[in-house]
């Protein structure tokens, strides 16, 4: 008698199983099914389940799992795969609706429950992702393991099962009458969200500007300016898109500016800031506007001036954010840690800062999404920690900070030293390609962190700047790093303006150091098929030039270092 003929036997594709990036879990749309992304989510609950992280000491109540999710195309269906993985969890779904990531985030927080984002933030619409939290805040590597081992249970599970007694057709995806319909909207996050800030900001505070939101697909566009206003601003929305947007907040071109430009030119009184956020609405969007003149203000800079006005005393910072941060937030008294480029480390070394008795602890990433590791004490009240990152809190307090200096928004950064950067990408890079790159930097010794190329052998260095090692010249490591560091040079050429190489860090990605103090970092994403380029020079235009060069097709700096490594 034949066996009767499982899943996996009648799909009309090869599955392929979802992986977690910098933050969360992304894919192409297409492998992100129904199947995948229910078993995902009955793995990550029932990991929650085992290690306590469901729901946490002072949950009341009956567990209702809070779920929202972005504007894209594909975001629907897929809350729907996740509202059926929670369901068949035996738990119920708080359906929060389009709201900001970090807004879902903040709400289930104080429920002090696990949620769930589906959003792919600011890569393209043919892209989506899973974004889960555990109730006392986002997943880390150290959880990913686990839930990676839950995961594949459940695939194993549903793949196995027989055919016609799966809710899953051939596609992979939902048959009809197993789809369910999401809940009504749950307007509670919405509301926590506007009172976290209604309750430390005046009504007063940002009275005075007059601010364009730029709306396009960003899920928060009708959210932000509605806490904006509450705060005493006068916001003007424009631009909204029926159509999903990538927007990428971190690689704002000219093209980007000049639109926007045209946008506030196009209102009847002037406008004095343009401000937006990223698709998912946990990144800022900062422009001043001045005369004709935009001015960008970079995510890194932007987080260092929030940090300031909210009296931190120490900070985290991934490596690729701007070098000069040491010297500014040093001279107000604020202690910083470097990371690897990602929320889950930030996180980690603001809980590191906080047992080591740092008492205002707060983090942002080079995109200026910011995250608060502890409450604090502001504006008469307390804001309560959020330690995701988030678009609306640099928005508030960039422009009460500007509202009280002297010279304003470009005022604020030009109080910076001088150091300019710029980042750009390319996307469609192959995955092997950019792996290959970091591989090849990389030492045998995982301590190493950072090479100094001296006069008499390379001095090395560990995470925390430790001294930890040193290898004399002619010996077979220096050797072999010395050939590496040709290599670089014989990219960043002298003709195309790069001094020789001094320095390089492999905390995260190669980050080149140049003699005349420029820097390139090279960099793969951790969630899409793309390779980064942070470029640093003391002159705007320089740093510009350095960005462009590296994505310059057929034959930019990228490419080029690509070429060279595969051929070593």
């Amino acid at each position: 008698m034949s066996q009767e003929p499982t899943l996996r036997d009648i799909l009309d594709h090869a599955p392929k199983r979802l992986r977690f990036g910098t933050s969360g879990v992304r894919g192409k749309v297409e492998e992100l099914t129904d199947v995948e992304v229910y078993c995902l989510t009955r793995g990550i609950l029932e990991y929650f389940q085992t290690r306590g992280r469901l729901t946490c000491p002072g949950h009341e109540g009956e567990v209702a799992i809070p779920l929202a999710g972005d504007l894209r195309p594909s975001t629907e269906r897929i809350l729907q795969a996740v509202a059926k993985g929670i369901a068949d969890a035996g738990l119920a779904v708080d359906h929060c609706g389009r709201i900001p990531t970090p807004a879902l985030t903040y709400y289930a927080l104080q429920r002090r429950e696990a949620s769930f984002v589906v959003t792919g933030s600011h890569i393209p619409a043919d892209r989506n992702g899973i974004k889960p939290n555990r109730c006392d805040g986002e997943v880390l590597k150290s959880d990913e393991p686990g839930i990676v081992e839950a995961v594949q249970r459940f695939r194993e599970q549903e793949y196995g099962r027989p055919a016609a007694e799966s809710p899953f057709g051939p596609d992979g995806m939902l048959k009809p009458e197993t789809r369910p319909q999401l809940p009504p909207v749950d307007e509670a996050a919405a509301e926590v969200y506007r009172r976290r800030y209604r309750e430390v900001f005046a009504v007063d505070a940002l009275s005075g500007w007059r601010a364009l939101f730029f709306e396009y697909s960003a899920v928060g566009r009708d959210l932000i300016p509605q806490i904006l206003r509450a705060a005493g601003a006068e916001v003007v929305c424009a631009g909204r898109s029926d159509h999903f947007v990538p927007l990428d907040t971190e690689a704002i071109s000219d093209a980007h500016l000049q639109m926007l430009g045209d946008l506030a030119g196009r209102q009847d009184r002037h406008i004095d800031v343009i401000l937006s956020t990223d698709g998912d609405s946990d990144r800022p969007l900062v422009v001043a506007v001045d005369g004709d003149e935009l001015h960008f203000i970079p995510g890194d800079l932007l987080g260092a001036i929030v940090a300031e006005f909210l009296g931190a005393d120490a900070v985290a910072v991934p490596i690729s954010a701007n070098p000069v941060l040491e010297e500014w937030l040093g001279a107000h008294g604020i202690r910083v840690r470097r990371t690897r480029i990602g929320s889950p480390y930030v996180i980690e070394a603001m809980q590191e800062l906080l047992a080591d008795g740092c008492r205002r602890v707060m983090a942002w990433e080079a995109n200026g999404g910011f995250l608060l590791g502890c409450d604090v004490e502001f504006g008469g009240g307390v804001l309560k920690a959020l330690p995701t990152r988030d678009a609306t809190l640099p928005l508030l307090c960039v422009l009460a900070a500007a509202k009280r200096h002297e010279g304003g928004l470009l005022g604020l950064l030009e109080a910076f030293p001088p150091c300019y950067g710029k980042s750009d990408l390319i996307d469609d890079f192959p995955q092997a390609e950019s792996r290959r790159i970091v591989e090849y930097f990389t030492p045998e010794d995982a301590r190493i962190k950072e090479l100094r190329f001296e006069e008499n052998g390379i001095a090395l260095f560990d995470a925390e700047g430790n001294r930890i090692g040193f290898w004399p010249q002619g010996s077979p490591e220096a050797r072999s790093w010395a050939a590496k560091k040709r290599l670089l040079e014989s990219v960043f050429r002298p003709e195309d303006g790069f001094a020789p190489v001094v320095k390089l860090n492999v905390l995260d990605g190669v980050r080149c150091y140049f003699a005349n103090g420029e820097i390139a970092h090279v960099r793969p994403s951790g969630n899409a098929p793309q390779l980064r380029i942070y470029a640093f020079a003391d002159m705007r235009d320089r740093a510009r030039e350095i960005a462009a060069l590296a994505v310059a097709e057929p034959d930019g700096l990228l490419r080029r270092l690509a070429r060279r490594v595969a051929a070593a």
